[in-house]
């Protein structure tokens, strides 16, 4: 009884004369057969994923060779042919079954291996954006003047995730899991939203559970719902005439963009402060010296919800005849398309959080390091290089703020798993050059190895653990209620020839 009351004692508080004799007891507990309390023993690692990391590590070179040539194709939405083609063809290279044109899309393809249940699916992205063209230097240097780039990191993301179905359908392969593999090349993520037209097409209606990721400047489980958005385009129609000689003979569709606009930003006092919106003028007249007859605009609504955006949406929508009266000219509304917020599945969030602590943080050379610290002078941010720590996954918050994604669709429909990995230094503004010259190096290929072993480690546990897809569903059927998804996109096929 002593022994165990001194052992619970501060050792301040014990008397100098009993002090040896407290830690001579100590001692011998900790060295004794069998210790006080349990110690907790590592995990015995996995030898699936074991072999799911040297598989990748294998590949790695390919990977970053494919990756070096999307990113040189810097192709945009729905013209990503080559970028779609050789991914296409890797795909078959490791094994897969490649349906090409899927959803009506000509750059949209589906890889595809194994049989039966349970279907896993993983999605890659493959577009550039416009006027991002830069070379692989830390400070701004386009590599084409006024070409595109990959300013997100796309050339990235359909890589990993591709090089993470290819380690699952080896194992399929080899009989070690027992199920489907499918990856989606999903074009059009930055413009159009490509994966509407493939969810419309049917072609996820049978997966389980989808797999996401996408490059950024931490490494995460992505638990945050992004905004839900709108696209539409206003064309304002009029009178040309001389603008000095005969104006009054005019009906100005400049006029109508100005007032319309002008609407817009006084009604920004009068909504939430979760709402976005954004206006891009396209067209609002030629010449000085004559009274426009045309004017367009391309608008886009965001919330933290589709309830929140579609009000929003209904009113800058209904703004448009107000504009047209007072300019006396005629309207038109054409919607482009919109994308929900995403529905987030903490179940498998946390399967995925388990597997990134498993993986560890990325380690960066010295070179890498003073690379993303120019980046980082370049752009005025914080000189702190990059960075990839493993933090708790985060709780999803009720309004969160950022970017928004097809992604979201798309975990309208199968329950879906996200993560982040790092591909550019902390701070880095993205859609920019900066991001274009980090996805280039080897900052971005890290980022993108580790991507493909987290997804494909997660995706081993999907395969192995019946319960948890249950459990999986259920959370997704739960949070998604008696919501009957609906794609915000106008009949017909997707617009591959329109220039909005």
């Amino acid at each position: 009884m002593t022994i165990l009351i001194l052992l619970g004692q501060n050792l301040t508080r014990i008397p100098n004369h009993m002090k040896k004799l407290y830690l001579g007891i100590s001692a011998a507990f900790m060295l004794s057969a069998t210790p006080l309390f349990a110690q907790k023993k590592p995990a015995k690692p996995d030898p699936l994923k074991q072999e799911i990391q040297q598989t990748i590590d294998a590949r790695f070179a390919d990977m970053t060779q494919l990756s070096d040539q999307i990113w040189s194709f810097e192709e945009t939405a729905f013209h990503e042919s080559q970028s779609a083609e050789a991914l296409a063809a890797y795909a078959e290279k490791l094994g897969f079954k490649v349906t090409k044109g899927v959803g009506e899309i000509p750059t949209a393809f589906v890889a595809e291996y194994g049989s039966g249940s349970p279907i896993i699916g993983i999605m890659g992205e493959f577009d550039a954006l416009p006027g991002l063209s830069q070379n692989k230097v830390p400070f701004k240097s386009p590599l084409h003047e006024d070409a595109p780039g990959h300013g997100c990191g796309h050339n990235l993301f359909g890589v990993a995730s591709l090089s993470a179905a290819g380690a699952i359908k080896d194992l399929i392969a080899e009989g070690k899991l027992k199920g489907t593999i499918r990856f989606y090349g999903t074009p059009a993520e930055e413009k159009y939203f490509g994966k509407l037209w493939m969810i419309r097409a049917g072609l996820m209606d049978d997966v389980d559970v989808m797999m996401d990721w996408h490059p950024g400047a931490e490494t995460k489980t992505d638990v945050q719902k992004g905004l839900a958005l709108v696209d539409f385009i206003v064309e304002f129609s009029g009178q040309a005439a001389h603008a000095s000689a005969d104006p009054w003979n005019g009906r100005s569709a400049s006029d109508a963009l100005e007032l319309y606009t002008t609407g817009i930003n006084y009604y920004r006092e009068h909504i939430k402060p979760t709402v976005r919106i954004h206006y891009h003028i396209q067209d609002g007249g030629q010449v000085v010296n004559v009274v426009p007859d045309y004017s367009r605009i391309w608008v886009r609504v965001r919330d933290s919800s589709r309830e929140g955006m579609t009000p929003v949406w209904k009113q800058v929508e209904k703004m448009a005849s107000g504009a047209a009266i007072m300019a006396n000219v005629d309207y038109k509304v054409t919607l482009v398309s919109g994308i929900h917020e995403i529905l987030v599945n903490r179940t498998g969030s946390a399967v995925m959080q388990k597997n990134l602590e498993t993986l560890g943080s990325i380690s960066y050379t010295e070179e890498e390091q003073v690379f993303a610290k120019k980046i980082q002078e370049a752009t005025g941010k914080p000189q702190i290089g990059v960075v990839s720590v493993i933090e708790p996954m985060e709780e999803t918050q009720e309004h969160s703020m950022g970017g928004s994604t097809d992604v979201g669709d798309v975990s309208w429909v199968v329950p879906t798993i996200r993560m982040s990995a790092t591909t550019a230094p902390n701070g880095t503004p993205w859609h920019s050059w900066a991001v274009v010259a980090s996805g280039g190096m080897s900052i971005g290929h890290k980022g993108m190895g580790y991507a493909a072993k987290a997804l494909a480690m997660t995706m081993a546990d999907l395969y192995q653990d019946e319960t948890l897809r249950s459990e999986i569903k259920a959370e997704f059927k739960e949070k998604k209620g008696d919501y009957v998804y609906k794609g915000i996109i106008p009949d017909g096929p997707p617009p591959l020839k329109v220039n909005y």
